[in-house]
């Protein structure tokens, strides 16, 4: 006779086995076996059906237009209300433009022609006029005519359509990679004083055509750099180191003012702000004064916002003011939430949030707009070499998702630091100090072109590089 063991009894009751199931491996007696089957059924119904229904209707809901989430809806109403003021504000502003410019080139053309007409009339008049006479006339008419017509049919074009303002911060994607070797595209010859060199460059800007305008630091001058030239051009300054109103005195930043079409620069060492026209000038117009402005920016408001290093803080102006309001500091040296310590460069997004390297407390700090105090948003953790540190940052850009890209000079490198982390990663740089084409120098800015190429400007190799999208 047989004995009743564990494995061939009732899972439930321990009577003897019958039934099977394949799902569980257990063994259940007909009554328990129906029950589990049951049981089964129920789960398969609550679990299962009533999940892929709840599904389908959410699917259905989606379908109508009434049911879509009402606070997604409310942010996209609101984005799309504030890029039309945004559009409708760059169209005001660019018509205005044209008619300021019609208003000038006309006014210059009047002008040159004036003395032709006089001395037509004088020799009319007189019938005083010979062949060569009647050459030198045709010819000054002539390139006046060649000057008007190329005004009408270009000139006019491109000045208005470059000087609307960018609506929008950069637009990169997190995961955006460039090429580890840049590529020299101005000075890079040793520092000196000639047109195909440069001296401690700091700030630069570019402009839509590629155009690097570079505050060429320790040559007292700003020097224009146009895509793949051999050389650059003096287009501010150069002539010594100096008080007088053709001259600087260790310019650390340059911006493009393209409402005006003049050139802003920081004069650091004459602590003054100074505006230079950025055509057939020779000499600037001091803006304002009294202040040591390391850098500085523009928002699409035209409101300036300069970096004031001896009293640690970010003031805004307006144009032609010269007294500013405080943004940012502005509570003495040191390090709380609501003090900076020798900051140096700025950035201020499309809602007027103020983004500042805050140098000696390596971090950089955001202060949303009104705010008393700013939070860290990258380093902060002491100086050090580490991927949740900083050393001595200098510029920085921030793009749409507010992601941070600083220099991180004192590290020889150039960091991104995602919204929210805790830590950056190194986006270019990082291979020790030196000279090489994947090697900074004393990197001290960085700014990137219209299709996301990264430029950085290297104060001891006297050079600024520029690192091209890896699309591979």
């Amino acid at each position: 006779m047989s004995t009743v063991t564990e494995s061939n009894v009732c899972s439930m009751c321990k009577h003897l086995r019958k039934n099977f199931c394949i799902g569980c491996q257990k063994y259940f007696c007909p009554n328990h076996f129906k029950e589990h089957e049951q049981k089964l059924s129920i789960t398969f119904d609550n679990e299962i059906i009533r999940s892929h229904d709840e599904i389908l209707d959410g699917i259905q809901r989606l379908e109508q237009s009434n049911s879509l989430p009402s606070g997604l809806i409310d942010k996209i109403e609101q984005w799309k209300r504030a890029t039309i003021h945004k559009v409708e504000k760059a169209v005001e502003q660019a018509q205005h433009q044209l008619i300021e410019l019609i208003n000038r080139q006309r006014t210059t053309i009047a002008e040159e022609l004036e003395p032709i007409t006089k001395e037509i009339r004088y020799r009319r008049e007189e019938e005083n006029f010979l062949e060569t006479d009647i050459d030198l006339l045709k010819q000054k008419i002539n390139e006046i005519q060649q000057k008007l017509e190329r005004f009408l049919r270009n000139d006019t074009n491109n000045a208005v359509i470059f000087n609307i303002p960018l609506l929008t911060s950069i637009n990169l994607l997190a995961n955006t990679k460039w090429k580890q070797n840049g590529v020299v595209v101005a000075g890079g010859n040793s520092f000196g004083i000639n047109i195909n060199q440069l001296c401690n460059p700091w700030g630069f800007r570019i402009d839509d055509a590629q155009t690097v305008y570079i505050a060429d630091c320790g040559n007292h001058r700003i020097v224009e750099w146009k895509c793949n030239a051999m050389m650059g051009q003096i287009v501010a300054g150069g002539n010594g180191e100096g008080q007088g109103t053709n001259q600087f005195y260790w310019p650390t930043d340059v911006i493009i003012d393209k409402k005006t079409d003049s050139l802003i620069i920081c004069d650091y060492g004459n602590k003054r702000v100074v505006r230079w026209p950025r055509q057939r000038s020779t000499s600037g117009e001091v803006i304002i004064s009294n202040i040591a402005c390391y850098g500085l920016t523009i928002d699409n408001d035209g409101f300036l916002y300069l970096v004031d290093s001896d009293k640690h803080e970010v003031k805004r102006y307006r144009i032609g003011e010269n007294d500013g309001t405080i943004v940012a500091g502005g509570n003495g040296r040191g390090n709380r939430f609501d003090q900076l310590h020798y900051p140096r460069y700025t950035f201020v997004d499309r809602n007027q949030t103020v983004y500042v390297s805050d140098g000696c407390n390596h971090r950089i700090m955001k202060w949303t707009k009104g705010a008393k105090q700013g939070i860290v948003v990258a380093g902060g953790l002491g100086e050090g070499n580490s991927l949740t540190q900083l050393s001595n940052p200098c510029g920085i850009v921030v793009d749409q998702s507010d992601n941070v890209y600083v220099v991180d000079a004192g590290n020889h490198r150039i960091m991104r630091w995602c919204r929210g982390e805790t830590q950056g990663n190194i986006i270019a740089g990082g291979n020790g100090k030196g000279n090489q084409s994947n090697q900074f120098s004393r990197p001290t800015n960085l700014s990137f072109d219209r299709e996301g190429n990264l430029y950085v400007s290297e104060s001891e190799n006297h050079r600024v590089q520029k690192f091209n999208i890896d699309r591979s």
